[in-house]
């Protein structure tokens, strides 16, 4: 990252405000290189019965059992979408990054909060990956080689898959991997916000139930997680008790990095642009478990 770009996102703040999550949108908007002209999208292809189970599908031509990789948006549980409002790139830039390395890109929209509290999140997922699974061999990509990557509130839904076998759709949840980009793991030790207790609910004696901590130490599904350094504070915390907790039980070091110089929302932003940060960590991972 160029050290003008690292102070710009530092004098920006940890805390999501509009002026932070405005800025570091209008930062990456200027430095995206656009989609390829050979990548071929669909959209709003349905995946379950609810409106918002939608996905869009990236492609280039001549692919076949292409790894796949899916993109599940942030939002605190209760907004977000698969893109982005007022002509902005995101998050058509994860799944044309996607199409341009040869695997096919999936974006989706998911069930919202308060309408759908917990287990809405891995419930649709669970959908997601029985329609992959189904499908995806006709778009070019290979239903074995399915990997789910999400993004704060997106990345606990997709933490709650991996880690709760109930949601699985098949074995090892039907999926070659995850990965976890600023998530939340430790529901009771969260800070309890209103999106939070908008998705969870108030009865915080049924928090423990719905954490990912044990589920991720034990998981057979590989995963890799992400921190940043200038993340919000209580996705910092909990990135750090998850590695204090997989040390404990495991006697080593789990995947998780600490991305220099980004914010919350800056690594999904930063795809599709120079010296993307995430960008060679997905293909590593997607190229160790895509066997």
């Amino acid at each position: 990252m160029r050290p003008e770009t690292r102070s710009k996102i530092e004098s920006l703040g940890l805390d999501l405000t509009p002026e932070m999550i405005g800025g570091t949108q209008a930062l990456f908007v200027e430095t995206f290189r656009g989609i390829d002209d050979a990548t071929r999208i669909e959209r709003d292809l349905a995946y379950g019965s609810d409106p918002r189970h939608r996905l869009d599908l990236f492609r280039q031509d001549g692919i076949s059992g292409a790894p796949v990789l899916v993109y599940v948006h942030g939002g605190g549980f209760v907004m977000g979408d698969k893109r982005s409002p007022a002509g902005l790139p995101f998050y058509d830039n994860v799944g044309d990054f996607a199409a341009r390395n040869g695997m096919v890109g999936v974006t989706i929209t998911y069930r919202l909060a308060p309408d759908n509290p917990w287990p809405a999140g891995p419930e649709d997922l669970g959908l997601l990956v029985a329609w992959l699974r189904a499908n995806v061999a006709a778009h070019g990509g290979d239903p074995e080689r399915i990997f789910l990557m999400g993004q704060s509130a997106g990345a606990v839904h997709v933490a709650s898959y991996v880690a709760h076998q109930r949601f699985h759709t098949a074995e090892r949840g039907g999926i070659a991997g995850a990965l976890l980009i600023s998530a939340i793991y430790d529901v009771l030790t969260a800070h309890a916000n209103p999106f939070h207790k908008a998705y969870y609910g108030e009865d915080e004696s049924r928090y423990a139930e719905c954490s990912t901590v044990r589920g991720l130490i034990d998981t057979q599904i590989p995963w890799l997680a992400t921190v940043s350094e200038f993340d919000v504070v209580d996705f910092q915390r909990q990135a750090a008790a998850l590695v204090n907790a997989y040390a404990e039980a495991r006697q080593r070091y789990p995947r998780m990095l600490w991305l220099a110089g980004h914010n919350h929302l800056s690594p999904a932003l930063e795809i599709g642009s120079a010296g993307s940060a995430l960008e060679p960590v997905i293909g590593d991972f997607v190229a160790a478990h895509a066997r």
